[in-house]
């Protein structure tokens, strides 16, 4: 097993059924993600690229992975820093060519300054290019350049590729598949991130800041080696009618519901987990009422997670019980069919019931084929999170439920026999969340 968690006869295999894909005349180009400036001449932490991270776990910037199906010379090839004693003195050590021959099993590896030089006779032959256009406008424009070097010698009869795919197209497919190795990892980052939302409960208390609760969360992400697999969002009050609310400077006042969704990031893998609490460990009946709402239509959702289901399925049965209570409640007016045929729910649930989980917290992998909603499938992981949303200056609605949010998000294997929540050690009803926080 490397230090990604992933065994080198799982990349290899990756990588082979890639090639395999993209058939003997091809080329698969995967540069690594660029460095992003933070201010000045600090950066942000570096992250690779997920799709080379996928295909041979090498973390560092300044890299290009080359696939080549049936070459005689060698088919993986890995172009990357050489060492260097005086930089490697500043920013950490560094693989090199050699190393990445024997630490991550390529066939061949070379120093990233020879890319220019070499990549344009890995080209010539080839009849087509998968790459990532657009994702990487500098990058672009090199393989442009390296592509009419070729063009340039097609008189000396050099044969250019004609044919440019794009590469998740293949790639996207593979990685929406789960392999024990990754659900081990997945598990992993559900296991840290359950902990996380647990602390956060148990430190919430009327007049706590979001940030101390998102201190809270982050540090036990960091001390199991861990990190925020996304910008964690807690917003207490009002702001959890907020979808994607970055400030986390509010305080929590006594009465308030307090939404976190945050989720760790474990050796690339994220996990995503969103839980509503009280903050002074009480629900009041509109917040319970409303808790218990979203509680029932999750639950409809996870019935539709089994093999053989249309992915919307969870969406629609989530769509149909949010409705079917909000009328009861009387916060929407009419008829079920109509509500749902003219969206009105919309005013109060804005978002899907979930999205694909992996690599990338909003993982890769389409959600139709041929116009239909995909069938799940096991190896398949996605969230499933309805969530509403009263706006505080809604004044259609009677004051006592305005200025209140709740989501509750859960993280879901499709099974051959059904589903596995990765997620489930966490309190998830009413009940179970004031009974978890009255044990502080």
């Amino acid at each position: 097993m490397t230090h990604t968690g992933i065994s080198a006869q799982a990349y290899a295999r990756r990588r082979r059924q890639l090639m395999r894909m993209a058939g003997d005349d091809a080329i698969v180009v995967i540069p690594s993600a660029p460095e992003r400036i933070r201010s000045r001449d600090t950066h942000y932490p570096y992250r690779q690229d997920s799709d080379l991270w996928y295909l041979c776990g090498f973390a560092e910037p300044e890299a290009v992975l080359v696939l080549i199906p049936g070459r005689r010379h060698g088919e993986a090839l890995l172009f990357c820093r050489e060492r260097d004693p005086e930089r490697e003195g500043w920013d950490g050590p560094r693989v090199g060519p050699e190393g990445a021959v024997d630490a991550l099993g390529m066939d061949d590896a070379y120093p990233i300054d020879d890319l220019d030089e070499i990549l344009p006779g890995l080209l010539e032959g080839r009849t087509r290019v998968y790459y990532h256009f657009g994702r990487d406008t500098d990058f672009d424009l090199k393989l442009i350049g390296w592509l009419n070097r070729v063009r340039a010698q097609v008189r000396m009869g050099a044969q250019p590729p004609h044919e440019f795919l794009e590469l998740g197209h293949l790639l996207d497919e593979m990685r929406l598949f789960k392999d024990r190795e990754e659900l081990k990892l997945m598990q992993r980052a559900a296991d840290i991130s359950i902990e996380a939302h647990r602390v956060a409960m148990r430190a919430a208390r009327p007049g706590i800041h979001e940030y101390e609760l998102q201190a809270e969360i982050e540090r036990v992400f960091r001390r199991h080696d861990a990190e925020p697999a996304y910008g964690s969002i807690v917003g207490a009050g009002v702001n959890g009618c907020v979808l994607h609310y970055r400030a986390n400077n509010a305080q929590a006042k006594d009465g308030a519901l307090v939404l976190i969704d945050a989720g760790a990031e474990y050796r690339g893998y994220a996990a995503d987990i969103t839980r509503t609490f009280p903050v002074n460990g009480r629900f009041t009946q509109e917040q319970r009422a409303l808790h218990d709402l979203v509680g029932e239509a999750q639950r409809a959702a996870l019935a539709q997670a089994r093999p053989g289901v249309p992915y919307e399925a969870g969406h629609h049965a989530a769509v149909e019980t949010l409705t079917e209570g909000l009328l009861k409640l009387g916060l929407l007016k009419g008829g079920l069919e109509k509500n749902i045929a003219e969206g009105h729910y919309k005013r109060f649930y804005r978002h899907k019931t979930g999205h694909w989980l992996g690599l990338d917290v909003h993982d890769v992998g389409e959600y139709r084929l041929d116009g239909e909603s995909r069938l799940l499938e096991p190896g398949m992981v996605f969230t499933i999170e309805p969530g509403l949303y009263i706006s505080a200056d809604d004044k259609g609605v009677h004051e006592k439920w305005r200025g209140i949010g709740i989501r509750t998000e859960d993280d879901v294997l499709v099974t051959k026999d059904g589903h596995k929540v990765l997620t489930e050690g966490l309190a998830r009803s009413a009940d179970e969340i004031e009974a978890f926080m009255a044990e502080r």
